[in-house]
């Protein structure tokens, strides 16, 4: 892990004299996820507004990150949004913390806009080649970092394609988000699942050391009982891309990409930019509204903007990930900078 600082400027706005020259401390993922990127044009987005400056520690495990953030310990994160629900129980990678204090913890977290942008795949070398992504007995697949939401829906992949359990039926190889890229590239594993947005820096450094197969879920597998348990689970939401599109993304790369149809479709990771309910909420607002404004520069700042799914305009809750299964909260600084700008939030999500 390693720190970046990306400077947002400064707050220097009567209004704003509050908390004029404020710092804000902020974790992510590695470069090239689709967390990273949002974080950091958030940062210039911030920086542009002149409204503040955000001191980002990448390669984070943000499993770690969302309980500093309901500590109030650190003042932002991308969180997937099954992590608010695995720690309001206490469960998971939070049982050492338990129900009561879990829950109160994650009653302390605020989202001030959601996204989608990271979907499961499957992916293998065509070096050494998966016969059959429905038989993948006895291999060694890396699903995930050593905890978090990732490896839980890594695990959900491959027994949605496989039918077979970590441990059980194949070997899961787990490493901290920096070194996922040297773990597949060295040969420790057969195949890999990822979460990865389109386009994924990662996919393209790890097809840089030999050309490499990308699966989506087969339509079958997806409308299956336990497909459609998988989508609808704490924080999942449908993911489907026109294959012209997804493949095009990835154009001068030596990816191959395997679907059935005519688009890739897989379970997406329902994240949400979390904050601690305590922060000030002109702050907060300020943040939003400089967000808001900063549309298309996080649709066009990079090729995988137009795939983000992040929330620019109304916001239902469950079309985010949220008022179902996951109940979290929308920070009331943000929920006024969307209404401000003419977009409705569901009651589910107001305090």
């Amino acid at each position: 892990m390693f720190k970046q600082t990306l400077l947002a400027g400064a707050l220097a706005l009567a209004p704003m004299a509050g908390f004029a020259q404020a710092t804000l401390t902020a974790e992510t993922t590695t470069p090239g996820s689709t967390p990273h990127y949002i974080d950091s044009t958030l940062a210039a987005v911030l920086d542009s507004a002149g409204v503040a400056t955000l001191q980002i520690t990448e390669g984070a495990t943000l499993t770690n990150s969302v309980q500093a953030v309901a500590e109030g310990r650190l003042d932002m994160a991308p969180a997937p949004l099954i992590l608010p629900f695995l720690l309001s129980r206490g469960i998971g990678p939070y049982s050492g913390i338990g129900p009561e204090k879990g829950a109160e913890l994650a009653a302390n977290l605020r989202v001030i806009f959601f996204n989608a942008g990271s979907a499961q795949m499957l992916g293998y070398y065509n070096s050494n080649p998966v016969e059959d992504i429905r038989d993948l007995a006895g291999k060694r697949i890396w699903n995930g970092p050593p905890r978090g939401a990732a490896l839980t829906s890594g695990r959900a992949m491959i027994q949605l394609l496989s039918g077979i359990k970590d441990g059980e039926g194949y070997e899961g190889i787990q490493t901290p988000w920096p070194d996922t890229v040297s773990a597949i590239t060295g040969g420790g594993a057969d195949a890999w699942t990822i979460p990865e947005g389109l386009l994924s820096g990662r996919q393209i450094a790890i097809a840089a050391a030999g050309g490499i197969t990308i699966h989506d879920v087969p339509s079958d597998l997806l409308a299956s009982k336990l497909g459609q348990q998988i989508m609808a689970a704490p924080g999942h939401a449908p993911y489907s891309v026109p294959i012209d599109e997804f493949r095009a993304a990835y154009a001068g790369n030596d990816i191959t990409v395997v679907v059935d149809d005519d688009s890739f479709d897989s379970f997406a990771t329902a994240f949400g930019q979390i904050v601690p309910a305590g922060l000030d909420e002109d702050l907060v607002y300020a943040v939003t509204k400089a967000y808001l404004e900063g549309e298309e520069r996080f649709l066009k700042g990079s090729p995988r903007g137009p795939f983000t799914r992040l929330s620019f305009g109304d916001i239902d809750g469950v079309s985010q990930g949220a008022c179902g299964a996951v109940q979290i909260k929308m920070h009331p600084g943000a929920i006024r900078a969307f209404e401000e700008a003419g977009h409705t939030i569901a009651d589910c999500l107001h305090p």
